[in-house]
């Protein structure tokens, strides 16, 4: 099986989605894609959803990356072009616990995979309501697109921090290396 060149990562906050895609990018030497780098503005001003979309649509015309961010009311642009989609399903003790962390360590500095203008916060209700509903608001949704994603496109499921390292070590070395 040949080794995917556009590939979706998708998972909760903290789970390592922007790790992954890196490590990926840079073992396959293929460009790396931040959602959220299109989402979000300066000053965390959400981008408008035509622009938003029109950024997502020039980056998946693109002949290899991977991407990482949910925005699933965008997977119909993204879909299309997929080979793999990689789904990050870890226990909520895993993703919540870095995911403070990750705030605490970087507050008030700017992450690549964020965009320019946008320091990391402590967001208490982001922690409290949205992250912490994942497995009721949008686990399910992820399931389901996984058990359901058109022929052709690999399904692969990591459900601990174990299975990511695996993963990441049987992956090739470039795209003309072997299966991922």
């Amino acid at each position: 099986m040949a080794v995917p060149k556009r590939i979706l990562v998708l998972g909760p906050s903290g789970s390592g989605k922007s790790t992954l895609a890196r490590r990926i990018g840079a073992r396959l030497g293929i460009p790396v894609v931040h959602l959220d780098t299109f989402h979000w503005n300066p000053g965390w001003i959400e981008s408008e959803v035509g622009r938003f979309r029109q950024k997502v649509a020039e980056a998946v015309a693109s002949d290899a990356w991977v991407m990482d961010g949910n925005y699933t009311s965008h997977l119909d642009l993204r879909l299309p072009r997929t080979e793999a989609v990689i789904w990050l399903d870890l226990p909520r003790s895993v993703y919540f616990r870095r995911s403070v962390w990750r705030s605490m360590r970087n507050y008030g500095r700017e992450r690549d995979d964020l965009g320019p203008g946008c320091p990391e916060q402590f967001d208490l209700s982001f922690l409290t309501s949205w992250l912490w509903n994942y497995k009721t608001r949008s686990r399910g949704q992820h399931a389901q697109l996984m058990s359901s994603l058109p022929a052709g496109i690999r399904a692969i499921i990591l459900r601990s921090p174990r299975e990511v390292r695996q993963f990441e070590n049987n992956l090739p070395h470039s795209l003309d290396s072997g299966a991922a």
